[in-house]
């Protein structure tokens, strides 16, 4: 009977903790970080339009006309002034806020909207432009004030789980203060920037909920509102939010600088997908990352080749290319780091200290050295190739390092076509080894064969972006 008695308690106790986990409201929450979420109104200055009518071409005899007309409906070509909305939070008593780039990107002048709640009326405050990170559409925002400001702290993102509550405020399509309640759909979602960390939410974002907070049940902002995907503008459920573990960098980096400072390892780099294991040497599964190029900076001084395969940087095994960018984006600059990278079959241990990527934006890849021309054409693969000549670098715009067999044509029917490779690619390596005939091209594919290989590793360039194929060998 005890047993039965213990039993029966402590399903009463589990269902009591599963349906404490499940809040009957969200008002204490809102009621408690309301005053940190605000409002924000930018105003920006349009140039004139100027210029030809875009409707009637120039010189026509309705140009008068249509000038006349659109003269009436507006100011003409004079400057007018237009104003857009988006939401922020206070991160600071000293009144720091952080918001979107994209909210206020290119404002003339940034207003504040506070809602102090007790039943006091809102307030308005300009603010300055502190910093910006377009990497990450975020912004750090700064107002004065005598009085100090109501604020909300940063919560960890990575302890957020997929079913977790989560609750978003801001000021959606213009209507003021808003709350909407939801749970984490997904995480480690990537939009299209390198340092993409976007938390999916089913909470309702809509237009002007930019750059408001999404909160954990503790009340700590664990993203930044900042997307939504939608056929029509509006909320249907999918919207998404840059982690704060990805933003508290951002945001530490703008309050101290004014400006980012990430790491720069200095390669180009591509994923290693399962077709390519085979034809690299020592790896036994689809991880690491590729490096596709080397340009001069910080891995070239340490060593890196092209054709590594970066498997650990810094005592953190690298598992594809976005976690290896936002984990070198990450770390401080001027570090000395282990990077582990695997070469002909082996593993080798480099040390490297790293750059600063802000410096290195227009860092452009190392030229291959020049090679002697041969006209003769050789279909292998599937492929169409000829080595590179003058006549094909006018053609196709190649520099004059550039070396290789270029891509005549591609047969439709044969996997290289189904791997995207097109006529006027330039192959510069195969097996890790670069080209410089058609010759050379038959002595790797000879070469993988005799090994036992069931695909070769081509190293791909086009419009001068590499990335690595890999193709099977016909028996």
């Amino acid at each position: 009977m005890w047993l039965t008695l213990l039993a029966v308690l402590l399903m009463l106790a589990q269902a009591l903790a599963a349906q404490a986990r499940i809040p009957e409201s969200f008002a204490d929450l809102a009621d408690k970080v309301s005053p940190a979420v605000v409002n924000i109104t930018t105003s920006t200055m349009v140039a004139a339009r100027g210029g030809p009518n875009p409707i009637v071409p120039e010189g026509s005899p309705f140009e008068d006309f249509f000038r006349e007309f659109r003269d009436r409906q507006g100011d003409g070509d004079r400057p007018r002034r237009t104003s857009a909305l988006g939401s922020g939070f206070v991160i600071s008593e000293d009144g720091y806020i952080v918001t979107n780039n994209h909210v206020i990107e290119s404002a003339d002048e940034i207003l504040i909207e506070f809602f102090p709640g007790d039943g006091q009326p809102p307030t308005e405050l300009p603010a300055e432009v502190v910093g910006t990170d377009p990497n990450t559409d975020i912004a750090l925002l700064k107002v004065t004030t005598d009085q100090p400001l109501k604020y909300v702290s940063f919560g960890n993102s990575d302890t957020m789980r997929v079913g977790d509550w989560v609750m978003a405020m801001g000021n959606p399509l213009g209507q003021g203060f808003s709350v909407s309640a939801g749970i984490v759909s997904a995480r480690n979602r990537a939009l299209r920037g390198s340092y993409d960390d976007y938390i999916q939410t089913d909470a309702a974002i809509n237009r002007g909920n930019s750059g408001g907070p999404l909160f954990n049940m503790e009340g700590e902002v664990i993203g930044v509102n900042t997307a939504i995907l939608s056929p029509n503008g509006g909320s249907i459920g999918i919207g998404f939010s840059m982690a704060s573990n990805v933003v508290t960098r951002v945001v530490d980096q703008l309050q101290q600088y004014g400006e980012t400072r990430r790491g720069w390892l200095g390669v180009r780099i591509q994923d290693v997908t399962p077709d390519m294991v085979d034809a690299i040497e020592g790896l036994d599964t689809a991880r690491g990352a590729m490096v596709t190029d080397v340009p001069d900076g910080p891995a070239k001084d340490a060593g890196i080749l092209q054709g590594d395969v970066i498997l650990s940087f810094d005592g953190t095994d690298v598992e594809d290319t976005r976690r290896l960018v936002r984990k070198v984006g990450s770390t401080e600059i001027g570090k000395t780091v282990r990077v582990v990278v695997l070469r002909d079959g082996q593993t080798e241990t480099l040390r490297v200290t790293l750059g600063r990527r802000e410096e290195a934006e227009g860092a452009m890849p190392a030229a291959q050295p020049a090679d002697p021309e041969e006209p003769a054409r050789v279909e292998m693969l599937g492929l169409t190739l000829a080595p590179v000549t003058d006549a094909l670098r006018d053609e196709l715009d190649l520099g004059a390092q550039v070396s290789g067999l270029v891509v005549m044509d591609v047969d439709e029917s044969t996997e290289a076509y189904e791997k995207g490779l097109r006529a006027g690619d330039v192959i510069t390596e195969a097996g890790q080894e670069k080209l410089e005939s058609v010759s050379d091209l038959q002595d790797r594919v000879d070469a993988a064969k005799d090994a036992g290989r069931r695909s070769l590793l081509l190293l791909v360039r086009r419009a001068g972006d590499p990335r690595f194929v890999a193709l099977s060998l016909d028996d």
